[in-house]
């Protein structure tokens, strides 16, 4: 991406916002050098540490991780930086330095919440990949612990930063199309099978205990390590937290809604018969009263695109639609299906690449986070409101998991008068490795 270009579109994006009460540096000062911490290297850690590297006036303190060819990619990443970060193994070990501002969690979805905490509780703001949590109740404490500790935390949505997508969001609220009331996200893929694994020894590269952490502990097997776990309950939360997320908040936040009042559910594993838990198949409804909806279709193992894109999300209003892309440019066609407004750009979302659909756009979200602990920015995506669109994801997963409609508290999400779902509203954890605020 231009420097100047982003430099230019993170300006405008940012312009006329607040600023939070509990940044790190005092106002208006960039020259402040932010040092980071990054958990979890492996793929998407890799390239959230190169990229931070690139900011102005950023550099990678510490990596953190537990197996060996993931820190590896860590120090390759940064090989170029004047800096070479320091290695801490142990997330416990790492969140008790001082010299550094905040912590980067890219590590697998069992470790989201539980290393967040850790951070703030220690002093440090949090960046984390989404989903903040491996379950609705990981997102309650991650909001009452930046509440109590007075840190911030930004989730890894990265499109609430795009500067088009921004755009797109403020025509809609305008009325260009009048009022929105049906949001479809939507996210297709070609995934393998990963077969039937085998339980072996640990690898020696690998510390099992530490990358199991808080999750129940469960014999190794070979096909989990590294990017399979997400397909595994116990440690992941499948597609739909993993990919849905994003399209999921953008519908939800182009339709100005919070919690769903009835969510539904149908899918499977359809594509393959192996060790895959989570659903590769899955059709998802939210409803948030009488007014407003969203579906959610993924299709992790056929990749038929819907409107000519691997993801993105279509919003239908009174007096026409919008279709978003998955990455940057979005069109508004009138009640006749006519173009009368289109928001373009050169990035084209890959739902192929594993490390980021929308790489050349992160760097956006990036920004507004250090540009938030400098104290001269607010947050695009505090955990505050973007758990919301999290538990939209959990409770799609609830329902599938459970067969049920779930019925749910319109003022918090919470589930109605089912006992068996609502025992999935949280987890059981390894003994001492509970999370707490």
């Amino acid at each position: 991406m231009n420097r100047r270009k982003f430099v230019k579109d993170t300006a405008i994006a940012t312009a006329g916002i607040t600023i939070l009460n509990f940044p790190v540096f005092g106002k208006n000062a960039p020259s402040n050098k932010v040092q980071l911490a990054v958990m979890g290297l492996n793929g998407r850690g890799s390239f959230l540490a190169s990229s931070y590297a690139k900011l102005e006036n950023v550099e990678i303190a510490y990596i953190c991780d537990v197996e060996e060819k993931a820190i590896q990619k860590g120090f390759n990443a940064l090989v170029n930086e004047k800096r070479k970060p320091t290695l801490v193994r142990d997330i416990h070990d790492l969140v008790k330095k001082t010299d550094f501002d905040a912590l980067i969690v890219a590590a697998p979805d069992h470790w989201h919440a539980p290393a967040a905490l850790l951070g703030v509780a220690n002093n440090k703001h949090v960046y984390v990949e989404k989903p903040c949590g491996h379950n609705a109740h990981e997102g309650e404490l991650l909001v009452q612990a930046m509440s109590k500790h007075k840190k911030l935390i930004q989730m890894g949505n990265q499109r609430r930063s795009f500067p088009t997508v921004m755009e797109a969001a403020n025509l809609l609220k305008s009325g260009i199309i009048g009022k929105p009331y049906l949001g479809k996200a939507w996210y297709v893929n070609n995934r393998k099978s990963i077969g039937h694994g085998d339980i072996i020894p640990v690898p020696a590269t690998l510390d099992f205990n530490l990358w199991q952490g808080p999750a129940p502990r469960s014999a190794y097997k070979s096909n989990l390590v590294h990017y399979n776990w997400h397909w595994f309950w116990n440690w992941g939360t499948g597609e739909a937290c993993n990919n849905g997320t994003h399209e999921i908040d953008v519908c939800r936040w182009f339709l100005g809604v919070d919690f769903p009042t009835k969510v539904t559910s149908a899918g499977g594993r359809y594509a393959f018969k192996d060790d895959w838990e989570t659903p590769d198949t899955q059709i998802a409804t939210f409803e948030f009263g009488k007014e407003k909806a969203i579906t959610w279709e993924s299709r992790s193992c056929n990749q038929y695109p819907v409107e000519k894109n691997s993801r993105g999300a279509t919003i239908y209003a009174e007096n026409g639609t919008l279709v978003y892309d998955g990455a940057a440019g979005s069109k508004f066609y009138d009640a006749d299906n006519k173009l009368i407004k289109e928001i373009k750009s050169d990035s084209k979302a890959d739902a192929n690449n594993l490390l980021s659909s929308t790489a050349s756009l992160d760097l956006y979200h990036f920004q507004n986070f250090v540009d938030s602990i400098r104290g001269n920015a607010q947050l695009n995506s505090p955990v505050s409101e973007a758990y919301k669109s999290v538990l939209l994801c959990h409770l799609a997963n609830i329902s599938q998991r459970t067969g049920d409609t779930l019925h749910c508290n319109a003022a918090n999400g919470h589930i109605i008068n089912n006992k068996a779902a609502e025992n999935l509203w949280s987890r059981k954890y390894e003994k001492g490795w509970e999370p707490k605020v």
